[in-house]
């Protein structure tokens, strides 16, 4: 173990410590404005300024994939695999625009901190089955979500450290778990902040600074064409083609419209009028961190010529073969901010959704603020231990393909009912449950039985927007044959 490395990374953890400290201050002084203390825990008391939404938004959008499964997938497949990053960049886009006003002013006028809780007061839903099926969505593809991130932590300090795999997935769910169980959303939101400047700073200078040592991007791109690489976006213009790689961009970025923790973000906010500004600075710190995340796989190509065992090490490899072991540590807690920056906000919804959806609702519905702020804390012990469980269960997946998983899951379970609670009056809650049913079920069996009968033509991706479309048809199809029931029962949402 190189002690050198050890040492920034604990003088980084000490830096965080201290931000989520901040952030717990802030979080405690803001509670006591409301007798609801577990609700200002989870939104922060809806005091989130435009920078703050926008960079914790991003930040918790982009885990340990930005590092390493995206520019693995460079190395592996090319420039086409740019279109994942056309598909996020499009998306966040029209997320931004169209859902994130809308959803901040919906969710306060419904004095909702989670989107079950929204869906079920703008449905009218009085059974709780919608909190019941959107929690356990949550509870199943966040856990895998969350264990990807913990896979990432594990192989990071394996490679840097030598440390085991068990003990670093460990090491990385007890440092997320001190701060998120301390500080809640404000300490989260904070550290989410630095992180984001954090790895955008360092995910720019190893690309700089290894082109640099080749000899120039000239250098680079002589090497990437030796490899055999295409540069190309589209290989050829056949029909075929052109649908893959409109899959593969739909396929990731249709998930924005579902992603609880990217959501609640938005719900944070303090001025809807900032929405615009906000929207502007997270999407400029998205380009920025794309592009360079994409320099950092055709560097790798040029720097290993040989090749990597695992192309997802890429950028580990780089930094500690580029840098002093001291400075190799501080650029490698990158990866780190990244990884923590999206887990800590999973963490944080899935111990809302135990919290307010499940205890509240079922077991204590009058049970007091700070009975409720255990149980938000007990939550996140939960969700930790399980997380961690199922990382040790999953060395053998590829962190881009748990990610995947996940994403596509929580996409297509909650994207269609965001979009149409927000934009049609003719939805209910039978279509709400049947919606989020179909999409996360048809989501989750397209990798057990479907995509491996049409992987020939059609690639996983597609997974999402066969999902995603089928869980919208059922939503307005079902909520359409419903409507004269519910009007009948007085229960018509207009």
């Amino acid at each position: 173990m190189n002690i050198s490395m050890l040492i920034s990374f604990v003088i980084y953890f000490f830096v965080v410590a201290c931000i989520s400290f901040i952030g717990y201050k802030v979080s405690m002084s803001s509670v006591k404005l409301d007798k609801d203390k577990a609700s200002d825990f989870m939104l922060g008391h809806r005091s989130l300024n435009y920078w703050l939404t926008a960079l914790s938004a991003h930040a918790s959008d982009m885990s340990s994939w930005l590092f390493m499964a995206f520019p693995g997938l460079i190395i592996s497949s090319g420039f086409s695999a740019c279109w994942v990053a056309i598909g996020l960049f499009i998306f966040m886009y029209m997320n931004w625009t169209f859902i994130a006003p809308k959803l901040r002013v919906q969710t306060e006028k419904y004095n909702s901190s989670t989107l079950s809780s929204f869906f079920e007061k703008r449905f009218k839903d009085k059974s709780g089955m919608i909190r019941i099926i959107s929690g356990v969505m949550c509870i199943v593809f966040f856990t895998i979500y969350i264990a990807s991130g913990l896979k990432a932590i594990g192989l990071l300090f394996e490679t840097s450290f030598g440390v085991p795999y068990y003990w670093g997935v460990l090491l990385g769910i007890f440092i997320v778990f001190l701060y998120t169980f301390i500080g809640g959303y404000l300490a989260v939101a904070w550290t989410d902040l630095f992180q984001a400047l954090f790895l955008l700073f360092m995910i720019i200078l190893v690309p700089l600074y290894a082109t640099g040592k080749l000899g120039g991007w000239s250098v680079v791109h002589s090497s990437v064409i030796k490899s055999g690489i295409s540069l190309s976006l589209l290989p050829n213009f056949k029909l075929a083609t052109i649908l893959k790689y409109v899959f593969i961009a739909l396929g990731w970025g249709l998930g924005y419209f579902g992603m609880p923790h990217i959501l609640t973000k938005f719900m944070g906010i303090k001025k809807v009028s900032e929405m615009k500004k906000s929207k502007y600075v997270g999407m400029t710190w998205q380009f920025l961190t794309l592009t360079a995340a994409i320099f950092v796989g055709l560097v790798g190509i040029a720097f290993f010529k040989s090749g990597l065992a695992d192309p997802e090490l890429v950028f580990i490899e780089l930094v500690t073969k580029l840098f002093s072991p001291f400075f190799a540590g501080f650029i490698l807690c990158a990866i780190l901010a990244a990884i923590i920056s999206t887990i800590d906000s999973q963490i944080l919804v899935l111990a809302s959704v135990i919290t307010d959806d499940f205890y509240k609702e079922f077991f204590h519905k009058n049970a007091s603020g700070q009975v409720l702020l255990w149980i938000y804390r007990i939550g996140i012990c939960v969700v930790c231990a399980v997380s961690c469980i199922v990382a040790f269960f999953s060395p053998s997946e590829t962190i881009m393909d748990l990610v995947f998983y996940s994403w596509a899951g929580l996409g297509c379970s909650f994207g269609p009912l965001v979009i149409l609670s927000l934009y049609c009056k003719k939805i209910n809650r039978y279509g709400a449950v049947s919606g989020i049913l179909v999409g996360g079920i048809s989501s989750a069996l397209w990798k057990l039985y479907m995509h491996p009968l049409v992987e020939s033509f059609l690639t996983k991706e597609f997974a999402m927007v066969f999902g995603f479309v089928l869980s919208f048809i059922t939503i307005y199809l079902v909520s359409i044959a419903t409507n004269k029931k519910l009007s009948s029962e007085n229960l018509y949402v207009d």
